[in-house]
C-alpha cells in the first residue's frame, strides 16, 4: 500500500465531512442586513436570512429603539436565502448606538452589517454567536478595519465548499510536499490578482459564467484524478502550478463576487483588501493543514490493517468520484441558471 493512496483514503474522509457540513447546513452562510441612507436619517434595509431546511433561520434584525418602521417589510426568495426589505427612518442616524441580531447566539453562522451613508466612509460590522451586538463606529478606525476584513476572507474561504473542494483535488493530485507547495502558492497568486483587478473595477466579468466555471475546474480535476489512477499522462500531474494558476484566476473573480456585496470602505481600501485577501490565504492553509493531519492519522492506523490496501484503493475512488459527481452537479446548476 502506497503512501499516495493512504493519502487517497484519509482525504475521503475529509471530504464527506465537508459536504456533510456545505451540502445539507446552509446554517453556516453567512446573514447579511444592508443599511442603506436614502435621505438624512431615512434608511433602505435589504436583510438576507440563510435558510435551514426551506424555512428562514430564527434571527431578527433589531434596530435602535429609536427607528421606525413605516412601511410593511416586502419578502422574496433568492439564492438559498430570505431576503427582507424595508423603509426606517432613525433620527439621529445610525453611528454610535446598537444593532442586535436576536437569536444568533443559538446558531452557528455569523451576520454581516454593511451601512452606506450619505456621507462619511461605508463600514461593516461582523455579528456572531458570541458577539451578536454592535455599533457603528462615527469615525470607523484602521484596526476596526483590519479585524472586519480579515475574519470575512477566512469566513469565505471555509464556507466556500466549492474552493475548497478544488484545493483538497489539488492535494489529492500532486504528491510531495514541495511539489505541494509551489502548487498551492501558484493558485494563491493567481487568486490574488484577479481578485485585486476585479475589486478595483479593473476588470468585470458577470458572476453566473464564473461561478459556473469554478465548478467545472473542479470537475476537470476530478477527471485528471481518474485518468492518473489509471496510469494515463495527464496535463495537471505534470505541471500542476500551471493548471492551479490558471483555474486561480477565475477563483479569484469568485472571491471578488463576494467581497463586491460587502464593499470596501472608501477610505481603507488597500488594508481592506489586503486584509481579505489574507484571511482567504489563512483559511486555506488552515484547511490544508487539516487535511494532511487526517493523511497522518489514517496512514498511521491503515499500516496496521491487514485489509488497509483495499480500503485505499477503494476511498481513493470514492473521494474521486464524489468531487465529480458534485461538481458536476454545481456545473449543471449554475448553468441552468442562466436561463432562469
Amino acid at each position: 500500500m502506497t503512501r499516495a493512496a493512504l493519502g487517497r483514503m484519509a482525504a475521503a474522509l475529509l471530504l464527506w465531512l465537508s459536504l456533510a457540513g456545505g451540502l445539507s447546513a446552509h446554517a453556516l452562510e453567512p446573514g447579511f442586513l444592508d443599511i442603506r441612507e436614502t435621505a438624512p436619517d431615512q434608511f433602505l434595509l435589504i436583510w438576507k436570512v440563510p435558510q435551514v431546511s426551506g424555512t428562514p433561520m430564527e434571527i431578527t434584525a433589531r434596530l435602535p429603539d429609536s427607528c421606525t418602521q413605516p412601511r410593511p417589510p416586502q419578502v422574496s426568495f433568492a439564492q438559498s436565502a430570505f431576503i427582507t426589505s424595508w423603509q426606517t427612518d432613525c433620527p439621529g442616524g445610525l453611528t454610535g448606538q446598537p444593532i442586535t441580531i436576536e437569536g444568533l447566539d443559538a446558531t452557528r453562522t455569523d451576520v454581516l452589517v454593511r451601512l452606506e451613508p450619505l456621507t462619511g466612509a461605508r463600514q461593516t460590522l461582523r455579528m456572531t454567536p458570541g458577539a451578536a451586538s454592535a455599533a457603528f463606529a462615527v469615525e470607523p478606525s484602521l484596526g476596526q478595519v483590519v479585524q472586519t476584513y480579515l475574519y470575512l476572507g477566512i469566513d469565505h474561504i471555509l464556507v466556500g465548499i466549492d474552493h475548497l473542494l478544488f484545493v483538497l483535488a489539488l492535494v489529492l493530485l500532486v504528491p510531495g510536499r514541495w511539489a505541494l507547495l509551489k502548487t498551492v502558492t501558484a493558485f494563491t497568486l493567481a487568486h490574488s490578482i484577479t481578485l485585486s483587478l476585479a475589486t478595483l473595477g479593473f476588470l468585470t466579468l458577470p458572476g453566473p459564467p464564473v461561478e459556473a466555471v469554478i465548478a467545472l475546474s473542479i470537475t476537470f480535476l476530478a477527471t485528471e484524478l481518474l485518468r492518473l489512477r489509471r496510469g494515463e499522462q495527464v496535463l495537471s500531474a505534470r505541471k500542476p502550478w500551471l493548471v492551479a494558476f490558471t483555474f486561480g484566476l477565475l477563483h479569484g473573480l469568485g472571491f471578488a463576487g463576494a467581497l463586491a456585496e460587502t464593499g470596501l470602505p472608501p477610505s481603507d481600501i488597500p488594508a481592506a483588501l489586503l486584509m481579505f485577501n489574507i484571511g482567504v490565504e489563512l483559511g486555506q492553509i488552515l484547511f490544508i493543514a487539516v487535511v494532511l493531519a487526517v493523511i497522518w492519522l489514517v496512514r498511521r492506523i491503515l499500516d496496521r490493517m491487514p485489509e488497509g490496501a483495499r480500503i485505499a484503493a477503494l476511498g481513493q475512488l470514492t473521494v474521486i468520484y464524489a468531487i465529480g459527481g458534485v461538481s458536476a452537479y454545481w456545473l449543471l446548476e449554475r448553468v441552468a441558471g442562466f436561463f432562469a
